[in-house]
């Protein structure tokens, strides 16, 4: 429960609900309804930092979180996620929010807590940052998708119309600095999907401005976005698959994230499923399935961190089997 303090550590901590409108935003507006439901992940993210924030600790916001409905209860932990590492960072909050919020109900939820981080990255001096070297290796990189999502969205002039990019990013993991803008470009390809207010073709046109180099990286955040939050008919989708062209394999693996980190989490939502069908060709929990059966077994020699060697191979996979069909 929320206590006197934690309200009014809330107040003064959450951002203002008006900055997840599109018209605040400056976004592009397809339908009322995909703006509806935009807005919806808007809000049901800034509830679930706002229940991290005004409980005695992460933990206690858990009965809170768990009541949000599935459909936006993952936006509702990523959202907590960034509250968490606030509280771990700011003096005076406290410690071990972040680590609460994995240990419970949370666990299911890592991929989407993970990205959460990445948001209070963007909010915070470098010294406050989260450590993310206690992170989980595998995955610790959606941390930086957080961060470029976060960068996307709120300073989209310069991050998408301006296709600026960081480089060697300040990883307090200490490990495949080079990879850091990848990281990043995959969380600002699903901020693509909020920008362009899920308009497949708008979502095309703004990706195809930016270096062909970053392609890959984008279109892998785009499916992502598309298939957890949804927006947009079957058609929609297979006009959006036919955009990507030659990166259709990207597009799947960024798909088959999403219906992973459903699953897991117990969250299933129709709109995945057609995605999936459509994006991957398979259903939801094959898609899912693609995802841990080619989790990197043991340690990942080479130029590319284990991460990406993942990506890559799931990639493959969705590309085999289309030229199968």
């Amino acid at each position: 429960m929320p206590t006197v303090l934690g309200k009014l550590r809330k107040r003064a901590l959450t951002p203002s609900p008006s900055e997840t409108l599109l018209e605040t935003r400056g976004f592009h507006r397809k339908s009322p309804q995909a703006q509806q439901l935009l807005e919806t992940v808007g809000r049901r993210f800034l509830e679930g930092y706002g229940h991290v924030m005004s409980a005695p600790s992460a933990a206690g916001a858990e009965r809170d979180l768990e009541a949000i409905p599935a459909q936006f209860r993952g936006f509702a932990y990523e959202g907590a996620g960034m509250g968490a590492a606030m509280r771990d960072a700011l003096p005076g909050l406290g410690s071990g929010h972040v680590d609460q919020l994995l240990a419970g109900p949370g666990s299911t939820h890592t991929y989407m807590i993970y990205v959460g981080i990445g948001w209070s990255m963007a909010r915070l001096p470098r010294l406050l940052r989260a450590d993310v070297s206690t992170l989980d290796p595998l995955l610790r990189w959606l941390v930086l998708d957080g961060y470029g999502f976060h960068q996307a969205y709120f300073r989209t002039q310069r991050y998408v119309h301006e296709q600026h990019r960081e480089t060697r990013f300040p990883w307090p993991a200490d490990d495949y600095p080079e990879y850091t803008g990848n990281a990043i470009d995959q969380g600002i390809g699903r901020a693509l999907w909020f920008v362009c207010g899920t308009d497949v073709h708008l979502v095309a046109a703004t990706l195809e401005k930016f270096p062909e180099d970053r392609w890959s990286d984008l279109w892998s955040g785009v499916g992502l976005a598309a298939t957890y939050a949804g927006g947009c008919t079957e058609r929609e989708l297979s006009d959006l698959r036919e955009r990507a062209a030659s990166y259709q394999g990207a597009l799947a693996q960024g798909s088959a994230f999403a219906s992973e980190a459903r699953m897991r989490a117990g969250l299933h939502v129709p709109h995945t499923a057609v995605a999936t069908r459509v994006l991957c060709e398979m259903e939801a929990g094959d898609a899912a399935a693609v995802t841990q059966e080619l989790v990197p077994r043991g340690a990942v020699h080479g130029p590319l961190p284990a991460y990406e060697v993942w990506r890559r191979d799931i990639a493959a996979r969705f590309t085999d089997v289309a030229g199968s069909q």
